[in-house]
């Protein structure tokens, strides 16, 4: 007797039932183990990058073991060089489409190549855009050959110890490990050594996690279980097991202003000040600026520049990058809840003089570091300028700084010219302290100087 189509029917459903049911338990299993870290590294994983770096390294053959840093020309005859390349590697993430990376200083510090891996293997060669030494922070440029997906900036102001904490990087050469554990503490301040032996930094206010972090993490993001940015890890205890610090990301929101500072890197005054306030939100707006006549507002609300949107204080900072005296730019803007458009120009910013303002503000004469300079003190290549007077009574004398001396830092930079000068000390103002080292010649060596001289 032939089954009936009905028959057949049932025993296809029959046949099938266990398969959908297997798959469904299969989905739902997933489902359950897809936990908030899992999300947080699919949705993050490919906003963080492998930063590859090369640095020249040449070592003297010299038989007193001062590896090259020192010349002495007492002695007879060249001593033999060599030089090789050192590689080493670091982490970072996506800060803007654009191709704007964040990473530590002192994973691309002294280097001479950059390069930049992302998930996909996909490499870009890297330039260092701004680098801030003293609180171990780099922006990188790469050409991306499309738009990049950054991460979200969180913020750290309400981080609660015990909460969770996802890090992200590049662990020992292993590209893109996750790693989670919690926030273990905050405000912890860290001593660091300082390079060739030197005075050691201070780090202030990080955030410890025993998320698990290894030479290499350095620059990845910290994440919370939202995948926001709360900070850029930076350091471990190596004597100890799961103590690692990362920069709180506020202090990364605070500083990619001066950072990227465009009216000084291009030398063009706008005179806006904004905030990521729901927006770019126009604070300050400087008296017979650019900005004031082109008729922004404080309170305005900035959403496009150019052919750029803007959403964030960031996005603003980035679209005026590349800009030039004289360049006509459409400003989008949203005041009262109605849409605007003004024109800004910005117009052309005066170099400060810099041996000027050494001397109104220190009583400080300096003149470029010249080759005899780097003879007589031994040093190849010095950078930064030899003290030719010291105004009497003055800050500088106060201070100890003499003629002779070569001054290598001002603040947290490191300047070779009198321009250079200018641009660090245009906005310092009466009464503030401005770290300057110098190195001077002593008996049987060198003597390297720190002292804060108070502005007049």
């Amino acid at each position: 007797m032939r089954p009936t189509p009905i028959l057949i029917f049932v025993c296809l459903l029959n046949l099938t039932a266990p398969v959908v049911v297997r798959a469904q338990s299969e989905s739902q299993a997933i489902a359950r183990r897809r936990t908030p870290v899992v999300e947080v590294f699919q949705k993050a994983k490919d906003a963080v990058v492998n930063i590859a770096t090369t640095q020249i390294i040449e070592v003297r053959d010299d038989p007193f073991g001062f590896d090259g840093f020192f010349d002495f020309p007492m002695f007879p005859g060249r001593p033999h060089t060599r030089k090789f390349k050192a590689t080493s590697i670091g982490s970072g993430f996506v800060l803007h489409p654009a191709g704007y990376i964040v990473t530590n200083a002192h994973v691309v510090s002294r280097t001479t190549q950059q390069k930049v891996i992302f998930a996909d293997q996909t490499e870009y060669d890297a330039k260092i855009v701004a680098i801030d030494h003293e609180r171990d922070l780099a922006v990188l440029k790469i050409q991306p050959r499309h738009p990049l997906k950054p991460l979200k900036l969180g913020t750290s102001s309400d981080l609660m110890i015990g909460e969770t904490a996802i890090a992200i990087g590049n662990p020992l050469g292993y590209q893109h490990t996750g790693t989670a554990g919690v926030v273990s503490a905050l405000n912890r301040d860290l001593q660091v050594p300082g390079e060739r032996g030197g005075k050691q930094a201070v780090f202030k206010g990080l955030i410890q996690t025993d998320a698990s972090i290894n030479p290499g993490n350095s620059g990845g993001p910290l994440l919370n279980v939202l995948g926001e940015l709360i900070g850029i890890n930076t350091a471990i205890r190596a004597d100890a097991q799961n103590i690692g610090f990362a920069i709180p990301v506020d202090r990364l929101r605070e500083i990619l202003p001066q950072m990227l500072d465009v009216e000084r890197r291009y030398h063009i005054i706008i005179g806006l000040k904004v905030a990521d306030d729901g927006g770019c939100r126009v604070r300050e707006v400087a008296a017979g600026s650019p900005a004031a006549q082109a008729g922004i507002e404080v309170g305005d609300v900035i959403t496009g520049i150019a052919d750029e949107t803007v959403h964030s204080d960031i996005d603003y900072h980035i679209a005026m990058i590349g800009r030039h005296a004289g360049d006509r730019l459409t400003v989008r803007l949203v005041r009262g809840g109605q849409a605007r458009e003004v024109v800004l120009e910005p117009a052309k910013r005066p170099r400060p003089d810099g041996g000027r303002l050494l001397v109104e503000r220190f009583g400080i004469f300096a003149a470029p570091v010249t080759a005899e300079d780097s003879r007589r003190f031994g040093i190849r290549n010095l950078r930064g300028l030899i003290v030719t007077d010291v105004e009497r009574g003055g800050p500088a004398d106060r201070a100890g700084v003499r003629p002779g001396e070569a001054i290598v830092q001002i603040g947290r930079r490191q300047p070779a010219s009198l321009d250079e000068v200018g641009e660090l000390l245009d906005d310092v103002h009466r009464g503030e302290g401005v770290v300057i080292v110098t190195i001077r010649r002593v008996p049987f060596g060198l003597e390297r100087r720190q002292v804060v001289i108070s502005a007049r």
